[in-house]
């Protein structure tokens, strides 16, 4: 065998082995994920209700993390094939009781989401908390997505903001989906999230229970990780009632998701009530009528 033949044999050796690699890369995530619900599953006090969704949350110093692993009533096809793209996620993400505006752009690959995030009623676009995201595709396969969304800052002066979801099939028609919500936070941003949590913020709670008080009712963790959980909620019941309206004609999709966003929350008043359906309904419709013909403000790129 010659030296080029040595060569032409090496590198398909390599790329073999490259291949291999791969597939166990893939294999492992996918193992993780598994591992990680049946983890959240075994575990007392993550299971929200009697549904097959566990939240659970970390403090850490600078960093907070929110985390859901889901059963959700889907086809992983379904599933998959909504959240590779830019645009459906700026209907999730609209869905959120805080997000105003979600605006889509650039090429596969290189796609952004300007969002603006706001207080429970309408305000200029000018006055809003801009993120943009930068959508990547980690893996999409046929038994393994990684989809996440990053922005280097987020509302009151975090840094690092980040949703990540995974999802796999699970059995016929349902799929697991776990949803990771993540920010860090300097000491500008603990200012203004404790300034919140002190006034209107005081009395609202997370879901995890740190306690038990004298006559056995539970004790809600609140502060800075309760609103952390309340988010992570908000986001997946967001990604939960967005895919369930596509199996509707594409005229009632908004309109639906819409609607079951609100009935899930309602599910939890204790954490997520804030606002009635009409006025939730209402502005969201106002919310996206000025979406559809406003642009980003120059001064929030």
């Amino acid at each position: 065998m010659n030296m080029a033949q040595l060569g032409r044999c090496g590198l398909l050796v390599a790329c073999l082995l490259a291949g291999v690699g791969g597939a166990r890369a893939q294999a492992s995530a996918a193992d993780v994920l598994r591992a990680g619900f049946a983890a959240a599953r075994a575990q007392p006090g993550h299971q929200l209700s009697n549904s097959p969704v566990y939240l659970q949350s970390v403090e850490r110093p600078n960093q907070m993390q929110g985390e859901v692993h889901a059963l959700v009533d889907l086809p992983y096809a379904s599933v998959q094939s909504a959240l590779l793209r830019a645009e459906p996620w700026c209907g999730i993400l609209i869905l959120h009781l805080n997000m105003q505006y979600c605006r889509a752009s650039g090429a596969a690959g290189q796609e952004v989401l300007d969002t603006g995030m706001g207080r429970k009623f309408d305000q200029p676009l000018a006055d809003l908390y801009w993120v943009r995201f930068t959508l990547g595709v980690q893996h999409s396969g046929d038994d393994y997505l990684q989809v996440v969304l990053r922005a280097p800052t987020g509302p009151l002066g975090t840094t690092d903001y980040a949703i990540d979801v995974e999802a796999l099939p699970f059995d016929a028609g349902r799929s697991l989906l776990h949803l990771r919500y993540s920010y860090a936070y300097g000491l500008a941003a603990r200012w203004a999230m404790q300034a919140y949590l002190a006034t209107i913020g005081s009395d609202k709670l997370g879901f995890s229970i740190v306690g038990q008080r004298a006559d056995g009712q539970a004790v809600r963790v609140g502060g800075v990780r309760g609103m952390l959980e309340r988010n992570t909620m908000r986001y997946f019941l967001a990604i939960e009632s967005y895919l369930g309206a596509q199996s509707q004609p594409a005229s009632g999709r908004v309109e639906k998701s819409l609607q079951d966003w609100f009935d899930a929350t309602e599910r939890y008043p204790l954490q997520l009530h804030e606002i009635e359906r009409d006025a939730y309904l209402a502005m969201k419709r106002s919310e996206l009528q000025r979406q559809s013909v406003e642009a980003v403000p120059p001064s929030a790129r």
